[in-house]
């Protein structure tokens, strides 16, 4: 698919002149040179991941809209679309982007024909040819081998839904299923009002199976634009021709409605959502109803054209820009809206709020605080501050801070600290209140130093007794636990001395001196669990879980799994990035940190065959988290890895390490080496091949390598214009920056500050194809209130 060019002469002219006067950054582009796409969702494949490793959806949503729209070929499953299985059981209103665990997939619509017998959906599912599918932003459309064309789109509360029947097929229905979801469910009613809609409620939760306790409710209001002729409900197995109500019993409760194929033969659906009541769920749909399904997919292709034109590129290949389009779009999926059109929201204690503003819900910090997070605070400063706020509705509703919410629910999924460097990180840009920042500051202090009472509810920093007394996460094999901070003390110890660092720098830009001191006396909490006797690969000295009283947990070659969330201590001695000088001392300074990570990559096969070394020297499983030495480019706590070469002497490594990484990322369904983890994956693909990156979380400091694209324009909401231009940039070559220019004269130093970046106008990077002394000596320095 190639990107169509335009050229609008006197348009360029006219806005270049109204910006000059304006005082921002023009947006128009010279003759010479790459154009940009005149339309990117044309770029954009929502089929890549959507296999048993990117756990993708294909289906129709808008940016961090409540409605994820998709059609589902599994049940129970992480993914609930899977590219390689031809039968669609239904369409549901709920998924989550690349989720490592089977969830929502709530209220799911199905089209058919002829009696309704059965409410299982292996008895109704269609067969279906990808040939006969159509996937953009915003929209999807399927026709079943039985001849049913099915047409989803969405608002930003809404599915919208058209079904077109093939004539003389005979009675035209659709089932609604509310028991049934992909995740777990407990209960659910259904109800059949009038002749033209159906509303009804269920209640899911247990995510990843970490308590089973967490539970959230969800509601709904679907409208069709014709009455139906007949109905029914189910409960479980037994349909009940003309009954209004069913409630779930052991597996499903749902209803169908029969329309005249002599009335017409097309069916329009509204579907209101809600997270508050069915109330709720009809004021949505009835605040956001279009005025027809083709505006409603008009106005949802549009907003996503303003959204990939937020930071869109040019040059490169066809590949290169439908690899780079698609991971923006999956980057801008989550968080979810969580409040209605009138700001009401369900909190954590089970109550409906009134929020002053969004309100905002699936919260994946552990995957998000490392690279997405800084994308929508880029792109998106305004949403971001909400999200925010969101997160101090979380606290001050539940009484405490999230770390993996799924809707009103808090999952205890996964380990470590990330909402500390997640909050942090938006504070530091200088996106939120005074008041808002101290209330949030409060509620870090509380998390970084107590534990809560009830941890059956919220888990909180489960490690901290004896990490505030030793500085470092006693091992406890604790029971009823899966992703215990104690239970995987090493990487927790790792995680909660980043977060405490990042936390510092808060506290002193609040002016709480005592409270920066304390917590930057952890910023090197990762030298507590340093080994020197410990070899591995030629090298000596890794990181060790410890017990109480400070002996070795388990075995501790670094190779091996240890108490190291999805990782070994070869991974995980790189999370130390709040102070890289100190890790680096403990490895023998610059020049043996830089062996060490020649031998993490395999740089020599970097260096020769970029996609050989990323295929045969790295860990190339999306679940192979154990027993590994080399980088992990599938899953989160490697991320910035590649970046640790900041502060050696070979800066220009990490642009090496990157065009590897590259080849790994394709435009096809099989595109995304692990889970996406709600945009987590994508977004550090938009930013390698954008080359910029936070590589300390919290610093709201961006690292500069070489850009895959000869041009990228960055559009902050509210903002000036940023370009990076890099002419030659070809993301099949090894280039390195040779020197980067930006307003303001030549960049004396490898980095950029947020505040830097928004105010830099134009950044010209000269590249070349042989290593640079670009950046030596000129890193990021090292994070904590005493050294910021």
């Amino acid at each position: 698919m190639r990107a169509r060019k335009r050229v609008f002469a006197a348009f360029v002219l006219a806005t270049a002149l109204a910006t000059a006067a304006s005082g921002t950054a023009a947006t128009a582009q010279p003759d010479k040179g790459p154009k940009f796409a005149s339309d990117p969702t044309t770029l954009v494949d929502t089929s890549i991941g959507n296999n048993g490793d990117g756990t993708t959806f294909p289906g129709a949503s808008v940016p961090f809209g409540m409605v994820q729209l998709s059609p589902d070929t599994q049940l129970n499953q992480y993914a609930s679309y899977d590219y390689k299985q031809n039968t669609i059981l239904g369409f549901s209103h709920t998924h989550l982007s690349g989720v490592g665990c089977q969830t929502m997939g709530n209220f799911r619509f199905m089209p058919t024909t002829g009696a309704v017998t059965s409410s299982d959906p292996a008895a109704y599912g269609a067969k279906f040819s990808h040939d006969n599918e159509t996937r953009a932003p915003g929209y999807y459309g399927v026709k079943f081998d039985n001849g049913i064309q099915a047409e989803l789109t969405a608002t930003q509360r809404t599915g919208q839904h058209r079904y077109t029947y093939p004539a003389g097929s005979g009675p035209e229905n659709v089932l609604i299923e509310v028991g049934q979801s992909n995740g777990s469910t407990y209960a659910g009613d259904v109800h059949v009002v009038g002749n033209d809609t159906v509303e009804g409620w269920l209640q899911g939760g247990n995510f990843c199976g970490e308590t089973g306790k967490e539970r959230y409710r969800i509601f709904f209001s679907a409208k069709f634009d014709h009455a139906f002729s007949s109905f029914g409900t189910w409960t479980d197995g037994t349909l009940t021709p003309g009954q209004r109500d069913a409630s779930r019993g052991t597996q499903r409760a749902g209803a169908w409605v029969t329309f005249d194929p002599a009335q017409k033969n097309q069916v329009g659906i509204s579907v209101g959502l809600s997270y508050t009541s069915v109330d709720g769920a009809r004021l949505n749909r009835k605040a956001e109803q279009p005025s027809s399904f083709d505006k409603a997919r008009a106005q949802a292709h549009s907003t996503w054209q303003d959204e990939l034109n937020r930071m869109r590129v040019a040059g490169g290949s066809t590949a290169d820009q439908r690899t780079y389009y698609t991971a923006l779009y999956h980057s801008l999926l989550h968080p979810s809206v969580g409040s209605d059109v009138d700001n009401r929201y369900r909190g954590f204690d089970d109550q409906v709020h009134r929020a002053d503003s969004t309100y905002y819900q699936m919260f994946s910090l552990w995957d998000t605080y490392r690279s997405q997070n800084q994308l929508v605070a880029l792109l998106h400063p305004d949403k971001a501050a909400d999200m925010a706020k969101s997160v101090l509705h979380i606290y001050q509703d539940g009484g405490w801070l999230p770390r993996w919410a799924l809707g009103n629910s808090e999952t205890n999924v996964m380990s470590g600290d990330p909402i500390t460097p997640f909050l942090v990180d938006i504070y530091n840009r200088g996106l939120l209140d005074n008041r808002t920042s101290r209330q949030l500051f409060d509620a870090l202090w509380k998390n970084v130093n107590e534990v809560p009472a009830d941890q059956s509810i919220f888990r909180g920093r489960d490690g901290n007794p004896s990490y505030v007394q030793n500085g470092w996460v006693a091992y406890q094999n604790l029971p009823g636990y899966k992703y215990g901070d104690s239970r995987q003390a090493g990487s927790a110890t790792l995680e909660y001395s980043l977060a405490d660092c990042s936390l510092s720098t808060m506290a002193a830009g609040l002016g709480y001196q005592d409270k920066a001191k304390t917590l930057a006396s952890r910023c090197d909490n990762f030298t507590k669990l340093w080994d020197p006797s410990v070899a591995s690969q030629g090298f000596s000295g890794f990181p060790v879980p410890r017990n109480a009283d400070g002996s070795v947990v388990g075995n501790p070659d670094p190779t091996q799994t240890n108490a190291f969330h999805e990782g070994t201590a070869w991974q995980y001695q790189w999370l130390a990035q709040q102070d890289p000088g100190t890790l680096f001392g403990l490895m023998g300074g610059p020049a043996g940190a830089e062996q060490r990570l020649d031998k993490f990559f395999d740089m020599p096969t970097v260096l020769t065959d970029p996609a050989k070394a990323a295929s045969d020297s790295w860990v190339t499983g999306a679940y192979d988290y154990h027993n590994n030495f080399a980088f992990n480019p599938n899953n989160e706590p490697d991320f910035h890895a590649p970046y640790m070469y900041t502060w050696t002497n070979s800066p220009w490594k990490t642009s090496a390490v990157l065009r590897a990484m590259r080849t790994l990322f394709t435009d096809n369904v099989y595109g995304m080496p692990g889970n996406d983890d709600l945009g987590a994956t994508s977004s550090l693909l938009v930013f390698a091949m954008a080359g910029i990156f936070e590589a300390q979380p919290g610093s709201a400091k961006y690292v500069l390598t070489s850009p895959m694209f000869e041009k990228v324009q960055i559009h902050p909401e509210h903002g000036r214009t940023i370009d990076i231009e890099a002419p030659g940039a070809d993301a099949s070559k090894l280039q390195y920056v040779s020197s980067a220019d930006t307003n303001k004269g030549k960049l004396r130093q490898s980095w950029l500050s947020h505040a830097d970046l928004l105010k830099a106008g134009t950044i010209h990077i000269t590249l070349s194809d042989q290593p640079t002394n670009f950046g030596v000596n000129a890193g990021p320095p090292a994070m904590g209130a005493t050294r910021a």
